[in-house]
C-alpha cells in the first residue's frame, strides 16, 4: 500500500514537472539585458528610496522609460551618467538632498507620561500621543536610527538624532518612520526657499525675524567654534549679514524668551560678529550653487531686496541680471546711509560676494527709459522682480517750501562729503521722526552746526529706532517733541527760519491718533538750512504710462505696489515686487526677506508655471510659544559693546560708532541663548560659566 502511494506521488510530481517545463518554454520572456547592466551600476543598497521595491525593479523602470537615469538616491552623478550611457540618454542635474533634524529638545521639554517599555517612536506616538507637550518633539527612541541602512544617524547624549550629512543618501526612511515630523529630507533649493510653517520647531526670535533666520542654530555653532557653519546658517536666509548686523533694529531681541528671566540675548551683536569674522579673515566662505537652469530673470534695482533676490535665484540655479539706475550697486546702503553706520567697504565686500556667484549687474540702466517690461520679455527674461526702493521724500505743502535752503533728506545725505562739507556756525532744522531724520541730525552735527529737530510726536511714538534717537541727542542736537512746522520763513528767496506750533494728543496718556495743534503756541526758529525727513515713498514715475496709468494695484496703506504676501507676485503674473517699492519706508531685514520670498515665487513660476500656496505658513507669532514663567538656573550679564566717544564721533564720518567684540565675549553672550524650541528651552544655559564672578544663580538673586 505504502509502495503504491509513493509511486503515485512520484508519477504526479513527474507529470507536474513536465507540464511546468513545457509551460516555461511557451511563456518564457527574455529579460532585457540592459536591466542587468543598469542594476550593476547601482550601489546595491536596495533602500527603496527611489520609490521602487529594490534595485532590480528600479533598473527595470529605467529600461522601460518609466524612470530617469538619476533616480537612485544612494548614487551620485557618476552613477547617473553611467546609466544614461547604457540607455543612450543624457543625465540631468539632480540636486542632492539630506535628512535633517528640526528638534533640539531632548529631555528639556515637559514629559507627559512614562514610556512603560515601548521602544518604537510610532508605537509610542500611537499609544500615548508622544513624549512632549510640543507636537514636533523628537520622541528619542531611535526608530530613525534603526531603519537607516547607511549608518547616517545616531542619537546624542540627549537622545536626539544627529545626521551625518556625508553618509546620508536621502532615502527618506528616517522621515517615513518619524511620527512627529522632527526629521525631514530636503535639498539646497528647499532649504533656501523654505518659508516658516506653524508646524516647524520655531523659537520666538525666528518667528519675529522677517527673514526667518535660524538664530538658535547659528549662535550655538558660533559658541562651539564653528564659525563657517554659523555663517552658512545665516546665509540660508540673509545674504547681507554685514549690513543687517549694523542696521537692523533687531525685533528678534524684543521677543527673546530670555527677557522673561533677565535681558534678551544680544542677537544683533552676535550676528555682526559672525559676519565680521568672514570679512576680517580676508577670504570668502564657499557658497554652493546649482548649475545654470537656463531660466533668465531680470531684477530692477540693486538695493537690499534686489541683491537678495539675485542671490537666492542664482544659488538655486537660475540666471538673474540686475539693472540699476545708479552707477553704484547697493541702493541706499551705498552713498546714503552714513559711513559711521555702514562703511562703504562693508557694502563692497557684501556686494562682491553676490557677484562672485555669477550674478550680473548692469549699472546706468534706467527702467522706463532704457528698458521696459516689453523689451525685457523680448530679451528672453521669463520673470521680472522690481525693487526700486522708496527714494522720494514728499514735499511739505507749506509757504516757501521751494525756497533755497529747503531740501529733502535723501538729497542731503547723498551730498554730505560732496557739495555739503562744512556747516560750521550754521543753524539746521530737521523735520521728521524717522531713522532717516536721525541720520540727517547725526550727520549735520558732525559738520559743526547747531541742529534742531521738529518731531511731531512723543519719543516712544517715533518711527526711528530708539538707539538712533539716543545717538542723535548724544551729539548735542535738540529734539523738540510734539511740534509741527506751519510755514517756512524766507528772505530774498532763501530760507531764514521755520514757524512751528505745538501739538498734543486728545488723550496724552494713551497718545493715540494724530496730535492736534494747540492754539496760541506758535513759535519761530532761525534756520540756514531745512531738511525734510518726514517720510520716504516709492516713485511710481517709471511705471506710469503717458495717460498716467499704473499697471499695478497700489496699497493704500504703504503707498507701494500691492502683491501676494507670500509669493510677491503682482497683478502682472510675470512681475514680482519687493522691498520699499512694496512696503514703503521699512527696515533692511524686511527687504532681504522680500527678496527671498520673491525668489521662491519666481522659481516656481518659471519652472512650473504656477506658484503653490505654502501650507500652514507662520505669519504671526505662535501663541503657545509665548511663556509667562521660566525656570532658568543662571543669570549672565548681557554683553556691553565698545563704542567710540561722543567727542570722537563729532569729528569723523569714517569710523563706526560701534566697535568689535572678541571671540570669548561673543561665546559667553552666546551661552545666554536658551536654544529654544516652540515651547521648550535649555534651563541650564550658561552652566559652563557658573564659576565666573559675574554669574549668579537665579535662586540666589536678591539674597545678598
Amino acid at each position: 500500500m505504502v509502495t503504491s502511494s509513493i509511486l503515485v506521488l512520484f508519477l504526479l510530481g513527474l507529470t507536474a514537472a513536465a507540464v511546468l517545463a513545457a509551460a516555461s518554454k511557451v511563456l518564457h520572456v527574455e529579460e532585457d539585458p540592459r536591466i542587468a547592466e543598469v542594476e550593476g551600476c547601482f550601489p546595491g543598497a536596495n533602500c527603496g528610496g527611489c520609490g521602487y521595491p529594490g534595485c532590480n525593479a528600479a533598473a527595470g523602470a529605467i529600461v522601460k522609460g518609466e524612470a530617469a537615469p538619476e533616480i537612485c538616491v544612494a548614487g551620485g552623478p557618476e552613477i547617473a551618467e553611467n546609466i544614461a550611457a547604457i540607455m543612450g540618454l543624457e543625465a540631468s542635474f539632480k540636486e542632492p538632498k539630506v535628512a535633517n533634524n528640526i528638534c533640539t529638545g531632548g529631555s528639556r521639554a515637559n514629559l507627559l507620561f512614562d514610556y512603560e517599555g515601548v521602544e518604537d517612536c510610532r508605537a509610542e506616538a500611537l499609544l500615548y500621543g508622544g513624549e512632549k507637550s510640543c507636537g514636533l518633539g523628537c520622541l528619542g527612541l531611535g526608530s530613525c536610527v534603526k531603519v537607516c541602512g547607511f549608518d547616517a544617524i545616531r542619537l546624542n547624549e540627549d537622545g536626539v538624532p544627529v545626521v551625518d550629512m556625508n553618509a546620508c543618501v536621502s532615502c527618506g526612511k528616517c522621515a517615513e518612520v518619524c511620527p512627529t515630523g522632527a526629521i525631514r529630507v530636503s535639498g539646497m533649493t528647499m532649504d533656501l526657499l523654505h518659508l516658516n510653517k506653524i508646524d516647524d520647531c520655531l523659537a520666538p526670535c525666528m518667528q519675529k525675524c522677517p527673514a526667518q533666520i535660524d538664530v538658535r542654530t547659528y549662535i550655538n555653532q558660533m559658541k562651539n567654534g564653528d564659525m563657517r557653519g554659523a555663517l552658512l546658517t545665516m546665509k540660508e536666509r540673509n545674504p547681507l549679514p554685514l549690513a543687517v548686523g549694523r542696521l537692523c533694529p533687531a525685533p528678534c531681541e524684543t521677543i527673546c524668551r530670555r527677557n522673561i528671566a533677565d535681558d534678551g540675548v544680544a542677537i544683533h551683536t552676535l550676528h555682526r560678529f559672525v559676519a565680521d569674522w568672514e570679512m576680517n579673515s580676508g577670504s570668502r566662505v564657499n557658497l554652493n550653487c546649482n548649475p545654470p537652469s537656463g531660466h533668465k530673470v531680470a531684477i530692477i534695482g540693486a538695493g537690499p531686496a534686489g541683491l537678495s533676490a539675485a542671490y537666492f535665484l542664482r544659488r538655486i540655479g537660475h540666471e538673474p541680471v540686475i539693472f540699476e539706475k545708479r552707477e553704484q550697486t547697493g541702493g541706499m546702503m551705498k552713498g546714503v546711509i552714513p559711513e559711521y553706520r555702514l562703511p562703504s567697504k562693508v557694502v563692497d565686500w557684501e556686494v562682491q560676494t553676490i557677484l562672485d556667484l555669477g550674478v550680473e549687474v548692469k549699472n546706468g540702466v534706467e527702467f522706463g527709459k532704457d528698458i521696459t517690461f516689453e523689451t525685457l520679455e523680448r530679451d528672453g527674461f521669463e520673470a521680472v522682480f522690481i525693487a526700486t526702493g522708496a527714494w522720494k521724500v514728499p514735499a511739505l505743502e507749506l509757504e516757501n517750501s521751494k525756497a533755497e535752503g529747503v531740501m529733502d533728506a535723501v538729497t542731503f545725505l547723498e551730498e554730505v562729503g560732496k557739495s555739503i562739507t562744512d556747516l560750521k556756525g550754521k543753524k539746521v532744522v530737521v523735520i521728521g521722526d524717522t531713522n532717516t531724520a536721525m541720520d540727517v541730525v547725526r550727520s549735520a552735527a558732525r559738520l559743526d552746526c547747531n541742529v534742531t529737530s521738529l518731531v511731531g510726536c512723543i519719543q516712544r511714538k517715533m518711527s526711528a529706532n530708539k538707539n538712533e534717537v539716543k545717538r542723535a541727542t548724544e551729539l548735542g542736537s535738540e529734539l523738540l517733541f510734539l511740534t509741527k512746522p506751519t510755514r517756512f520763513i524766507a528772505e530774498n528767496g532763501k530760507v531764514s527760519g521755520v514757524e512751528y506750533i505745538e501739538v498734543q494728543y486728545k488723550d496724552p496718556k494713551k497718545a493715540l491718533g494724530d496730535p492736534l495743534p494747540v492754539e496760541g503756541t506758535e513759535q519761530t526758529i532761525d534756520a540756514d538750512l531745512v531738511v525734510i525727513a518726514t517720510d520716504r515713498v516709492p516713485d511710481m514715475t517709471p511705471f506710469t504710462d503717458a495717460e498716467g496709468n499704473i499697471p499695478f494695484k497700489i496699497n493704500k496703506k504703504t503707498g507701494g505696489i500691492d502683491c501676494d504676501k507670500t509669493s510677491m507676485q503682482t497683478s502682472m503674473p510675470n512681475v514680482f515686487v519687493g522691498g520699499e517699492l512694496h512696503t514703503g519706508r521699512s527696515i533692511i531685514i524686511q527687504a532681504v526677506a522680500d527678496g527671498r520670498m520673491a525668489a521662491r515665487g519666481i522659481h516656481h513660476f518659471v519652472t512650473e508655471g504656477e506658484i503653490p500656496e505654502p501650507k500652514n505658513p507662520q505669519l504671526r507669532v505662535i501663541p503657545e510659544s509665548i511663556l509667562k514663567n521660566m525656570d532658568v538656573t543662571y543669570t549672565i550679564p548681557r554683553i556691553k559693546v565698545p563704542e567710540i566717544t561722543v567727542e570722537e564721533r563729532k569729528s569723523t564720518f569714517k569710523e563706526e560708532v560701534k566697535g568689535s567684540i572678541v571671540y570669548e565675549a561673543a561665546r559667553k553672550e552666546g551661552s545666554r541663548c536658551l536654544r529654544c524650541g516652540l515651547t521648550c528651552y535649555d534651563a541650564e544655559a550658561g552652566a559652563e560659566y557658573a564659576q565666573d564672578s559675574d554669574v549668579q544663580k537665579f535662586s540666589e538673586l536678591g539674597k545678598e
